[in-house]
């Protein structure tokens, strides 16, 4: 089969062999997957020099299940989330517990972000934001838009901020009032955003030096509020400004409990829901459902879409000043009925 893969600093279309399906695993049919381009281009920029698989969220058409899967079978939709098992290539072995099946209704290029729609989720019970408190998303490209959309759908009193004028206009055109594309306009307008006590939460979905941005959020929060780190930022941050609001700065670590054990992702062992309720497959699980609900949407952050064979091209769009946001890449007769 062919992949995605980078070394020496480049985008590389390479063949790879399709491993026997493992038991607790299916082998989907990759039909789009989506570019996380804060992750990726972070990784293609350090050059390595051993040849490397990239991405981590797609979907596609169940074509074998290993031994010991229940409830799923060959012809169904999934949705799939997670490094090593997914990532931008024509087949894929999955572990059951990274999986949401797809109803037939829901789009699947907007299904193929699952894996940053478990992020926000994540990222926003990381914040344990509660119903009518607030929040203000810094950031928005996909992941801080999708973090805005799914906070809103559960009535957190949302507010935004970019420096991208075109990221900040896109969320204002799908009903959310208070986004802005300055921080001083924000500060400006803080009390309508959030309220006059300051944020219950921030969430930082952007990358870079992080002092000056940290620093502003501590403003922005009431006191005892939280700053989530989403994005990789770098966390240097004044201790005066945290001390004063006794606030809590933490971070978020993909897409919930389950990610990076090895038991849970490679052996299949669920947790069980009354230990821990939301594992990284419920996240994506709840993506899938709030899409199809019609709760949240993709598609006007949808702006490219490449066949496998240019792939190279989507990762240049990254390079260099461009109005992408969200990039799928597609593979083979993937449905493009809902185009």
């Amino acid at each position: 089969m062919k992949a995605v893969a980078t070394q020496h600093g480049k985008i590389v279309i390479a063949d790879m062999a399709v491993a026997e399906t493992p038991p607790g695993h299916v082998l989907i049919r990759t039909e789009y997957s989506a570019i996380s381009p804060g992750t990726e281009m972070g990784f293609v920029s350090r050059g390595s020099d051993t040849l490397t698989p990239l991405g981590y969220s797609a979907v596609g058409i169940v074509e074998d299940v290993g031994e010991g899967v229940i409830g799923l079978k060959p012809g169904q939709r999934l949705a799939c989330y997670g490094v090593p098992y997914v990532r931008h290539a024509e087949r894929l072995n999955v572990p059951t517990n990274l999986t949401a099946v797809v109803p037939d209704h829901v789009d699947p290029r907007e299904a193929a972000f699952a894996g940053l729609g478990a992020i926000a989720i994540h990222a926003l019970r990381v914040a344990d934001l509660r119903f009518g408190e607030s929040a203000i998303v810094a950031g928005l490209g996909t992941l801080g838009n999708l973090i805005a959309q799914i906070a809103s759908a559960a009535a957190i009193r949302t507010a935004g901020v970019d420096v991208s004028t075109e990221r900040a206009d896109m969320l204002r055109s799908q009903g959310y009032p208070h986004i802005y594309d300055d921080a001083a306009k924000l500060s400006a307008n803080l009390g309508d955003a959030v309220g006059s006590g300051g944020a219950d939460a921030v969430l930082l979905c952007a990358g870079g030096p992080g002092e000056a941005l940290i620093n502003q959020s501590l403003e922005w929060i009431r006191d005892r509020g939280k700053v989530v780190i989403v994005g990789d930022l770098s966390m240097t941050f004044s201790r005066g400004l945290m001390f004063a609001k006794e606030a809590q700065v933490l971070i978020s670590r993909a897409g919930g409990p389950g990610r990076y054990d090895k038991q849970y992702e490679l052996e299949n062992r669920d947790y069980p829901s009354g230990h821990v309720r939301w594992t990284e497959g419920r996240n994506i699980a709840e993506y899938i459902r709030l899409l199809g609900e019609g709760r949240i949407s993709m598609k006007p952050l949808i702006t490219d879409v490449y066949p496998l064979e240019q792939a190279a091209e989507a990762y240049e769009n990254y390079r260099k000043p461009s109005k992408s946001i969200a990039t799928l890449i597609r593979y083979g007769a993937a449905d493009i009925s809902y185009i």
